[in-house]
């Protein structure tokens, strides 16, 4: 136990559920289909049976390495899950098992976990749970749906030479505002307006300053070197692609590579870039995503917020 006040405040700090961590599908169909009496009893029957990693695992993982290259505490995550404390020795046991530098953890008991958030200085929070993720958007924090299904020729525990995150612009990094546009009057009218304002700053979407912080870390760094690496996949393309240029310019920020897809599917050029996480506003784009890395889908905000 630590007497002294630590401070997460210069730190990339992820909040991830147990079952965007591990592999809970059974668990929740047991919760789902029986109850939470059946579920806590299975959990504490299971207690000493490891649970698989799951979807967001590669990524916990690559993220804590950052610290052991760092040599400082750069990251620091945090299991966030509704299950009780008497159902959560089973994830802590396999968070051990796997040898993963976790030591906090919120357990709400059943109870929303979005207002933990702002107390922790939450960074990115992945969860399978729609409403906690929704609940998280809505407060201005970022966050993705992770999808739990199985990925086939992906292996969670592959040693990777860099971190690699992927994401769509509209609705993700930047605002929703141009794909209101484009969902509202269409493609036509979606252009002509990226083209009036392409030297007008996008406004910031909810994963904005998750990508400004990800750009801060990779500044420690020399760009051949780094052990991040970030990537645009958009559906966007010419001339639609000079306001996406100029604003990530305006903001300071650096994506290694860039995908103006203009429609084509984005899942092969996903395949051959192999991040540890992709996320997109589109559960079309998501869904097809998630059959070959890991993906998260980033719910819209409610406009009343």
């Amino acid at each position: 136990m630590c007497c002294c006040l630590v401070s997460l405040k210069n730190c990339l700090v992820i909040g991830i559920s147990s079952r965007a961590l591990f592999d809970l599908d059974e668990e929740n169909r047991i919760f789902e289909e029986q109850g939470l009496d059946a579920y806590a009893k299975w959990q504490i029957d299971h207690e000493q049976d490891i649970l698989r990693p799951g979807s967001g695992f590669a990524l916990v993982k690559a993220l804590l390495k950052l610290n052991e290259i760092s040599k400082e505490r750069v990251v620091e995550v945090l299991v966030m899950s509704r299950n009780s404390p008497d159902t959560s020795l089973r994830i802590f046991s396999s968070i051990e098992h796997y040898g993963l530098d976790i030591t906090r953890a919120v357990l709400s008991g059943g109870t929303s976990l979005s207002a933990y958030l702002k107390a922790f200085g939450v960074d990115l929070f992945l969860s399978a749970n729609e409403g906690d993720v929704k609940d998280a958007i809505n407060s201005g924090f970022a966050a993705g749906r992770i999808y739990t299904n199985t990925i086939y020729d992906f292996d969670p525990m592959k040693e990777l030479k860099q971190i690699r995150i992927a994401f769509d612009g509209d609705a993700v990094l930047f605002s929703d505002e141009a794909e209101r546009i484009f969902q509202k009057d269409g493609l036509e009218a979606f252009v002509e307006n990226e083209k009036q304002n392409a030297r007008k700053e996008l406004p910031e979407g909810p994963f904005a300053k998750f990508l400004k912080t990800i750009s801060d870390l990779q500044k420690r760094f020399e760009p051949e070197s780094s052990p991040i690496r970030t990537a645009l996949v958009t559906a966007r393309n010419a001339p639609a692609h000079e306001r996406v240029v100029r604003t990530l310019r305006a903001w300071d920020v650096r994506i290694d590579e860039a995908f103006f897809l203009g429609g084509i599917s984005k899942t092969e050029v996903l395949k051959a870039f192999e991040p540890h996480i992709f996320f997109d506003d589109q559960k079309v784009h998501a869904d097809s995503a998630s059959n070959v890395v890991p993906s998260a889908q980033v719910p819209w905000k409610n406009e009343k917020q």
